[in-house]
């Protein structure tokens, strides 16, 4: 998978303008975005010949008492275990405060490799090293002055941190999964849902030490079992690495580590409790699934401490259609892994699954579909200009990709890649992200360019 680039500090120095002057986008706190309805805590970034995760945390404030900056600063530490290279950013016009010294001890301990970034640096050079020299007493190494929201130095920045980074692996940047028959599937959730107990459920067996203790499980597991003929991996994620010295409590966040398996998994299964409302970081791990495109299976544990009635499971069913509507293709099953009820439907729903995030559909009856969706539904005029689109072909999968070739690539409204979308599952079948690019035919600067009159000649 991609390295890992922690973004780490106290509150307000800089940390998520600094984040999206790496990823070279705006990640602003309200988009439309599946499963994100706050601010947006990780994303791809390319520097050179590298692709990284860049994770933004929270303010870092080590033995804050407060319960919500205790929190952040959990998830902070959560990222800071998995990650391969820490940017610790600081307020180079503040100058060195002891809360950034409290941090540095605790980056110090973490053995990982660490850049120091003192942000908020747009003054003359001579200036720039005269605040951030103050810096090299945390004992951490260079010190890189920025201007995160100017982009000043940022360049610099990336440099030296792509020098930090682990060499790279064969296979790292890839953008499709390697396709040995084998299926990858990813047990995913908050804490104390009991995924151990259905990874244990799986393979008929207690592999897993599961526990009422949340955050029992420490490291992401692999299981490897033969199900009906079909070769699966189960990776239980649980918990994450814990470090004594950075970690001191219980993990209580799960994304950190969902993003680690489910870049090599095929399919997610998001174990939610039957006995607590979907929460905010089930969304979040819904939605994670979602932007890595996998197949995500939803599955409602510990079913057995609610009841049979029927026309309960279907009031819950649409209440999480509703509040997960951005993953709605998903199924749905009910279960109870401590007492094995579904347990083999799920592995069914999930193979099932895999097979469709693989699928390739035939091209001509691709564009039969594109032909007769454009008839039913035309696409609308935008600013004034009529979208047309021409052909579609089937360019990737895992997930399933689509191109579609049209005049305004960049004019097609949210509201129609989505009928499309809607109309690809329909007549495919498809309960997996799909994935649509929209591109101009070749040639159309020359077909603009015939269509000019030719410029007068001026009078003599």
């Amino acid at each position: 998978m991609k390295p890992l680039v922690a973004i780490v500090g106290r509150p307000n120095v800089g940390k998520s303008t600094l984040f999206n002057r790496l990823i070279r986008r705006r990640a602003a706190l309200v988009e439309d975005v599946p499963g994100v309805t706050r601010d947006r805590h990780y994303a791809d970034a390319e520097w050179g010949d590298r692709t990284f995760t860049v994770i933004d945390t929270g303010g870092f404030v080590p033995g804050d008492k407060d319960l919500l900056l205790s929190e952040v600063r959990e998830q902070a530490q959560l990222a800071v275990e998995e990650c391969d290279v820490i940017l610790f950013v600081t307020d180079g016009r503040a100058g060195l405060t002891a809360a950034d010294e409290a941090v540095a001890r605790l980056l110090r301990k973490s053995g990982k490799p660490v850049l120091v970034v003192a942000n908020k640096l747009d003054s003359p050079s001579g200036s720039i090293q005269a605040l951030s020299a103050d810096f090299f007493r945390l004992g951490l190494g260079d010190v890189l002055p920025v201007s995160a929201e100017h982009g000043l130095g940022v360049p610099q920045l990336a440099e030296a941190l792509l020098d930090k980074l682990p060499p790279k692996k064969e296979g790292e940047d890839a953008e499709e999964l390697p396709d040995d028959g084998t299926i990858r599937i990813a047990i995913i959730g908050r804490p104390n849902v009991g995924k151990s107990t259905m990874v244990n459920a799986i393979l008929k067996e207690k592999r897993l030490v599961a526990s009422e203790v949340p955050g029992t499980t420490r490291d992401p597991i692999d299981s490897s079992l033969t199900y009906k003929d079909k070769k699966l991996i189960l990776t239980d994620t649980a918990g994450i690495r814990r470090k004594r010295s950075i970690a001191h409590r219980v993990e209580k966040y799960s994304v950190v580590a969902a993003l680690k398996v489910l870049e090599r998994s095929d399919v997610a299964v998001l174990l939610m409790d039957a006995t607590e409302p979907a929460v905010d970081q089930d969304a979040k791990l819904a939605g994670l699934a979602e932007e890595k495109g996998r197949a995500l299976v939803i599955v409602v544990n510990k079913w057995d401490l609610i009841g049979t009635d029927q026309r309960r499971q279907e009031a819950y069913r649409e209440a999480l259609k509703h509040s997960l509507k951005f993953v709605g293709y998903a199924p749905i099953i009910f279960t109870s892994a401590l007492k094995g009820s579904k347990v083999d439907k799920v592995v069914d729903i999930a193979v099932e699954l895999a097979e469709q995030f693989r699928y390739r559909a035939p091209t001509p009856q691709l564009n039969r579909l594109l032909e007769h969706t454009v008839s039913e539904h035309p696409a609308p005029i935008v600013s004034g200009k009529a979208l047309r689109l021409y052909y579609i072909a089937q360019v990737g999968t895992a997930p399933p990709t689509f191109a579609l070739t049209c005049n305004y690539p960049e004019r097609i409204p949210e509201m129609y890649k989505r009928y499309i979308t809607n109309q690809l599952r329909k007549t495919f079948d498809l309960r997996v992200p799909l994935r649509l690019l929209f591109k101009e035919r070749p040639g159309k600067a020359k077909r603009e360019a015939r269509k000019r009159p030719h410029l007068k000649q001026g009078k003599r």
